[in-house]
């Protein structure tokens, strides 16, 4: 994001404090990118822990059946869940299909109000709902430590990504699951829609000229200034479709042009427009206003005079012996006769101009580096396909790899390890076989002298192979319970 290269100039402002960095997910060449734009200076020294998540079995699902296949997912594995999704509409079908079921479901995307999200969220972390079916815009600050199982039924566009959310898993150390459930079309679904993520600088600047006519923004004007954002209004105003305004925006927001805020929450705040002389004279002769007055005036004291102050509306009507509506009217009214500046709670998407309105079609676009950020951004996309269908590597390891991390240990409990060793011991089962027949084709032998002569590597596998044969009736014991071969064996 271009705001994170201004983070560096931090330095400059407090030489002396040590600066820390910290994040997530990060391949060799971010780790790098990240020392050099901040500026890190030698003797500096890079902290990473494992990618590995010993506790995680990460699987990988092939059906055409999806709903299915997380019926049988949660039936078999207890405990609370998260379910990604990439659509809105998705969440809400999806959750409300796991209620049907008698699963205790509820959705989450950044359209939802503030409060519902909050609300929606901490039933889910209290276990009043074990499931919950979201968009990416759930998960950041969560830290809920007994989530058995993240399922995912759209791919991600890269691992970073999926790593994050799938390791909301398991936090508590305990064994959890990482599912990945995927149809072929996804896959090509997921290819058309980075291809179309990138659309031409033509379209941007049409994009462009379109919120500058929505807001009736001047040349010049409107840096740095925030306004309300609704995506299907401007789409169907100007004829052009959701998905496509969206990654334009997304464009925009990576070229530094504006910022585009989908799940923005900024709480109510004011300021007081009047000196205190010039307050005193309106409260005495508008006597009703006087009481919020004098409340906000102990609440906030001289921070209401000199600049925007946060306040609560709900705060504010409990020491007055109100309701919040009557205070927001009352609010509203002062604001009305320029009294104050009151800028009511925002919980709606946010469009900010992050540089003074252009003229599209001078528009500051650099088309080299957008071609560079498609090949980066097609790279990564070929990373996470590479993850669902491959079926011969760890998937642990496949991830470890992606970041750069130097490993030569599989991790035992993914589809792929799990797979590997059930075909490893069905053919140490049928070597076991052909042991035992070779053995007992000279003399009977107890049971003992069989084990004593083959020496097997595993007794239990052993035993299991003594047990299916004699149930097969390829061996049988004779008088002196003894083992021989029958007939059909030979």
């Amino acid at each position: 994001r271009p705001a994170y290269l201004q983070i560096a100039t931090l330095r400059e402002l407090i030489p002396m404090v040590p600066v820390m960095a910290l994040t997530a997910t990060a391949t060799a060449e971010v780790r790098e990118d990240i020392i050099e734009k901040l500026k890190f200076k030698k003797p500096w020294a890079v902290f990473q822990d494992s990618f590995a998540r010993d506790n995680v079995s990460f699987v990988v699902r092939r059906t055409e059946n999806k709903e299915k296949k997380v019926l049988e997912i949660l039936q078999k594995v207890a405990g609370s869940a998260i379910i990604y999704v990439r659509s809105r509409k998705a969440s809400q079908e999806i959750a409300g299909w796991l209620v049907k079921n008698k699963i205790t479901a509820t959705f989450y995307h950044a359209g939802l109000a503030f409060e519902e999200r909050t609300k929606r969220q901490d039933n889910w972390i209290q276990n009043k709902n074990r499931v919950i079916v979201a968009t990416n815009a759930f998960g950041m600050g969560i830290d809920k430590p007994d989530v058995r199982v993240v399922i995912h039924l759209d791919l991600p566009e890269n691992l970073e990504s999926y790593y994050q959310e799938a390791g909301r898993a398991g936090r508590d150390g305990l064994h959890s699951y990482a599912v990945m459930i995927y149809q072929e079309a996804d896959i090509l679904n997921l290819k058309a829609k980075v291809e179309q993520s990138h659309p031409s600088p033509g379209f941007l600047k049409k994009i462009y000229q379109a919120l500058c006519n929505y807001y009736q923004l001047a040349l010049g004007s409107s840096e740095g200034q925030a306004y309300d954002f609704d995506l299907h209004t401007f789409a169907e105003r100007f004829h052009f479709q959701t998905g496509e305004v969206y990654t334009a925006l997304r464009k925009l927001e990576e070229e530094g042009i504006i910022q585009f805020n989908e799940s923005f929450y900024s709480p109510s705040s004011i300021h007081l427009r009047l000196d205190k002389a010039k307050l005193y004279e309106f409260q005495v002769a508008n006597e009703k206003f006087d009481p919020i007055l004098k409340m906000l005036m102990r609440l906030y004291g001289g921070e209401i005079l000199s600049g925007f102050t946060k306040i609560s509306e709900a705060y504010l009507a409990r020491g007055l012996k109100m309701s919040t509506e009557e205070v927001i009217k009352i609010l509203s009214h002062l604001h009305e006769l320029q009294v104050i500046i009151y800028q009511p709670v925002k919980d709606k998407p946010q469009l900010t101009y992050l540089i003074p309105r252009q003229d599209a079609d001078r528009l500051p676009l650099n088309s080299r580096r957008m071609e560079a950020r498609k090949k980066l951004v097609i790279g990564k996309m070929n990373a996470m396909v590479l993850f669902v269908t491959a079926q011969n590597r760890c998937r642990m390891r496949l991830i470890q790899d992606y970041f750069d991390e130097v490993t030569y240990k599989a991790c035992g409990i993914c589809d792929v390890c799990i797979a590997q060793r059930k075909e490893e011991n069905l053919h140490a089962f049928e070597d076991l076989r052909d042991e035992v027949r070779h053995v007992l084709k000279e003399k009977a032998l107890t049971v003992e002298q069989v084990e004593e002569q083959i020496a097997p590597r595993d007794h239990e596998l052993f035993v299991e192979v003594v047990r299916e044969m004699v149930d097969e009736g390829l061996l049988a014991y004779d008088e002196g319970w003894k083992l021989i071969l029958t007939k059909q064996s030979r």
